[in-house]
């Protein structure tokens, strides 16, 4: 057990390193999320008042929705990174090496984990600088960063494996776009739930961007529902696990493979 966990820091730490030589994508990936809440907290401002929409504030509503919307899409791509890494032949090294196999997996998952992290805070600090609210505190948001954390993490879980079974960049791309922008938009990150379609509101009841987004939301408001947040927050570890299962099941299969 502590040669997995220290050989899970070992490829964390050699992930974030990667990460800290390419200056540009640790810019554009902290630009984004910024021009995302900017740009749709600006272009939908007025949105809020539709009867029934249910919120004061577009950018109070919109922050939350940023904030895991971003979590997912960091950790939908993660996937090229580890196709990079077969082709140069490097998970190959690393399985003749004593490391832990699980770690290979493990260590991208935290990797992801801390940087949604960062990108959380930050988004909540900026949402904070042009006027968000949040009643909730700090223990909201420490709800909703848990939340898009577990998100994250399950389909970042998704994403390796999809990359381990496909191995090729193109078929990387081509599934991450065909996920990705479906589940952001069948979610109330940008629209309130009661204003969707009928069937809209069906699929996001098992969507788990969505689960994140709700959970976030009410963690934030004042006097949140704590029974609602710690069930979607349930639903969400249930979904990491089972994601991460797959990947190992897809690692075990690529090891066949070789």
């Amino acid at each position: 057990m502590t040669t997995a966990v220290s050989d899970t820091w070992f490829m964390t730490q050699r992930h974030l390193r990667n990460l800290f030589r390419q200056p540009a994508w640790i810019l554009i990936s902290l630009v984004q999320p910024v021009v995302w809440l900017l740009l749709y907290g600006a272009l939908f401002r007025r949105i809020v008042e539709i009867p029934g929409f249910g919120a004061g504030s577009y950018i109070d509503f919109l922050t939350p929705g940023i904030v895991v919307m971003t979590c997912l899409f960091g950790a939908g791509w993660s996937g090229m990174g580890l196709i990079d890494d077969l082709n140069r032949g490097v998970v190959d090294r690393f399985l003749v090496s004593p490391a832990s196999r699980g770690s290979l997996i493990a260590g991208r998952l935290v990797q992801g984990a801390l940087v949604g992290m960062i990108q959380s805070a930050i988004i909540v600090v900026l949402g904070l600088l042009v006027g968000a609210d949040y009643p909730g505190g700090i223990g909201g948001i420490v709800a909703l960063t848990i939340c898009a954390v577990l998100l994250g993490t399950g389909v970042g879980a998704l994403s390796n494996g999809i990359a381990l079974l496909s191995r090729r960049e193109e078929t990387m791309i081509a599934v991450s776009n065909f996920v990705l922008l479906p589940l952001t938009f069948l979610s109330s990150v940008f629209m309130a739930q009661t204003l969707m379609p009928g069937w809209m509101q069906s699929v996001a009841k098992y969507n788990p961007v969505d689960w994140a987004v709700q959970a976030g939301r009410e963690g934030l408001a004042s006097g949140p529902d704590w029974a609602l947040v710690f069930s979607r927050m349930g639903w969400l570890l249930v979904f990491t696990v089972v994601c991460t299962w797959l990947a190992t099941r897809a690692f075990r299969v690529y090891q066949k493979s070789i």
